[in-house]
C-alpha cells in the first residue's frame, strides 16, 4: 500500500490559457462598445459650437487598450501553431 497522498488535481495550463483568452475576448468586446460610445460622444461634441478639448481625446483610451487586446487575439492562433510545432504555411 502506498503512503503517498494523491496529487491535487488543479487546473491544467491549457485550461488556464483558455480561461485567460476568454476574459481577454470579453474585455475586447466591452472595450469596442466603450470605443463606439466615445466616438459618438466625440461626434456630438463636435457638432456643438463650443467643444471641450478633452472630449476629442476620449476615444483614445479605449482605442489604445483595443490595440493591445486585439494584437494579443491576432497573435494567439499563430502562437498556438508555433507551440504545437506545426508550420504556419
Amino acid at each position: 500500500m502506498s503512503t503517498h497522498a494523491p496529487a491535487a488535481s488543479g487546473p491544467s495550463s491549457a485550461q488556464v490559457s483558455r480561461a485567460w483568452t476568454h476574459w481577454i475576448r470579453l474585455f475586447h468586446r466591452w472595450l469596442s462598445i466603450a470605443f463606439t460610445v466615445a466616438v459618438i460622444v466625440n461626434i456630438v461634441a463636435m457638432a456643438k459650437e463650443s467643444t471641450v478639448v478633452w472630449v476629442g481625446f476620449l476615444a483614445l483610451i479605449p482605442l489604445a487598450l483595443l490595440l493591445f487586446s486585439g494584437l494579443y487575439l491576432f497573435v494567439l492562433p499563430y502562437a498556438h501553431k508555433w507551440r504545437s510545432g506545426r508550420r504556419t504555411d
